[in-house]
């Protein structure tokens, strides 16, 4: 932590990292990111400023802290969930959950598994924010290679699936779902898909692994070739998630 009072730009590291301004209250102001700590927050009390809200939010800092930390996309994932928590006056941008898209499961029976910009408020669980449309994109096409989540927006309750409400749709003749909404695949068997998917998105690949693992080679020991080389495959596509 760093006094402006007795500043001194030398004192700062030149990595990449997020920074912070407190002012007399010891309330987040403003989060910035830089790729180099040093020449960015320098910036702001080394060189005239025209900016009226920069000057004012200069005028107003009273304590400095910074995090460093090993890329610049990190320091954009930081900045971003230090903006959400604070919701600091000088920044503008960033505050909305809408900004950056993240791996939505709905809460909801046979939840849905998407990707979304905005939150909704009925206990839906969120992973991500992801920097790039594209590598979230990555990852929507594995969850689907992996799990046959369904995709429809049907109340799959257990009454309209019990008085069979609906028929199976191109996506379950293609093999990306499996049917649940008529009953062809249990809420226990889809849940543990949902179990698996949770712990893959917060890090933890091992139990996918081992079930990819574990059904190719029972496949195998079966003669079923097929389905032992589908699996195969998911455990090469789990390898280069990784």
């Amino acid at each position: 932590m760093a006094d402006p009072q007795s500043y001194r730009p030398t004192n700062l590291p030149t990595d990449p990292g997020v920074y912070r301004f407190f002012d007399k209250n010891e309330k987040v102001i403003y989060v910035g990111k830089a790729k180099h700590l040093k020449k960015r927050i320098s910036s702001y009390f080394n060189k005239q400023q025209d900016n009226k809200k920069t000057i004012e939010l200069v005028g107003k800092i009273h304590q400095i802290e910074f995090t460093i930390v090993d890329t610049e996309e990190d320091a954009f994932l930081l900045e971003n969930n230090l903006i959400k928590q604070y919701q600091p006056k000088y920044n503008i941008s960033l505050k909305d959950d809408k900004t950056y898209p993240q791996v939505v499961i709905k809460k909801e029976r046979f939840p849905r598994v998407f990707i979304s910009r905005r939150k909704f408020n009925d206990g839906s669980e969120y992973f991500g924010p992801y920097t790039s449309t594209e590598s979230v994109n990555e990852i929507l096409t594995f969850i689907k290679k992996q799990f046959p989540f369904r995709t429809c927006k049907l109340n799959l309750s257990e009454q309209n699936i019990t008085k069979n409400k609906f028929k199976v749709c191109l996506e379950y003749h293609i093999g990306n779902c499996k049917g649940p909404c008529q009953n062809f695949q249990s809420e226990a068997d889809y849940n543990e898909g949902v179990e698996r998917l949770r712990a893959l998105l917060k890090g933890n690949t091992a139990p996918l692994m081992q079930y990819l693992k574990t059904n190719m080679n029972l496949h195998a020991e079966q003669l079923d070739f097929e389905n032992a080389e589908l699996f195969r495959q998911k455990v090469e596509h789990l390898n280069l998630f990784q």
